[in-house]
């Protein structure tokens, strides 16, 4: 198998331009990513999918985020609503981590359906009385222990859909009082306070792909922990994280720099793939040419996640949904 560009890159529109086919075509990007830019009828989704992968040399996987509630790239009529996650482990009460398996399970389904096969989820950040607007109602809830368990119920959802789950935001994004996508987070929370962050991605260390968070654990390091070499071992060696890890999207302005010198950055603190959501055209060049070929390592990781494609299990899907109704 051919070396992957260490990049995950999102496109303009409906359908690729010439430009794009191009450029992906010349650096074989391990995946893409699509947002509601790219969105318009079932048909042009899978479309746009089939022309994505053939742009490349392998079967790649096409990200979304379709947590549920504020960030669902696909709506009604291509998927139904959802409520924010919080709020449905809130209605379901001691059945949440039940109900969170159904409507992952029936999200994969929708998914799947359109051409999409990995989503950026479970979100397993543990919730503070101060996390930020931006992320408090896409959380699970505020005891490890029950995001923990919730989590799993997520991945298992998706897997038996046949979707790649990628858990966020390592190491942990709920003590972030500021948007990252617009400020750098700062966590000035003692190492030993920051176990019950850490222990849901301890617990579901062996997902296939992982997310980074753009925040500052400064007890730990002064760098954000995407571009930060320290936290990446500690990913590595304390959370015991051996899936790809993927850079957050590295156009938001939490990090310093041009999208360029962060994917430099981020590789070299050891990410293995850097994902580039927004942008110019220029900008996706300039991405591509700073991240170049996969590292060794980077590869063999891609190419375990490629493996473990599953194979959708055959359910009635109306069923599902009329259980997590129930709850």
């Amino acid at each position: 198998m051919s070396r992957f560009c260490a990049a995950i890159f999102g496109c303009d529109g409906l359908r690729l331009t010439a430009d794009e086919k191009s450029l992906f075509r010349a650096v074989q990007p391990f995946g893409f990513i699509l947002f509601a830019r790219n969105i318009d009828s079932a048909a042009q989704v899978r479309a746009l999918c089939d022309e994505l992968r053939e742009t490349v040399a392998h079967n790649a996987p096409i990200l979304i985020d379709q947590e549920g509630g504020r960030v669902q790239r696909f709506r009604s009529p291509l998927a139904r609503e959802w409520l924010p996650p919080l709020e449905q482990v809130s209605k379901a009460g001691k059945n949440a981590a039940r109900a969170m398996y159904l409507r992952y399970r029936i999200i994969a389904h929708e998914l799947m359906a359109l051409g999409v096969d990995a989503n950026c989820a479970p979100m397993v950040d543990v919730a503070r009385e101060d996390t930020h607007p931006f992320l408090k109602n896409r959380c699970y809830g505020s005891d490890f222990a029950q995001v923990t368990d919730i989590g799993r119920a997520v991945a298992n959802g998706q897997w038996d859909g046949g979707v790649f789950p990628v858990i966020k935001h390592m190491p942990g994004h709920g003590r972030a009082v500021v948007d990252s996508h617009l400020d750098l987070p700062r966590v000035s929370a003692a190492r030993s306070e920051l176990e019950s962050d850490f222990a849901p991605f301890r617990a579901l260390n062996d997902l296939p792909m992982g997310m980074t968070a753009h925040i500052v654990f400064e007890d730990i390091d002064d760098a954000p922990a995407t571009t930060s070499p320290t936290m990446m071992r500690l990913l590595r060696e304390e959370i015991g994280f051996d899936g790809l890890i993927m850079t957050d999207d590295i156009g938001m302005e939490a990090l310093d720099g041009t999208v360029d010198q962060r994917a430099v950055a981020s590789l070299g603190a050891g990410c293995d793939v850097v994902l580039h959501c927004n942008g110019t055209f220029a900008d996706r060049q300039a991405v591509a040419e700073a991240c170049g070929d996969m590292s060794e390592e980077a590869q063999r990781r891609a190419e375990t996640v490629l493996l473990a494609r599953r194979v959708p299990e055959a359910v009635d899907i109306d069923a599902l949904a009329e259980e997590l109704n129930a709850f």
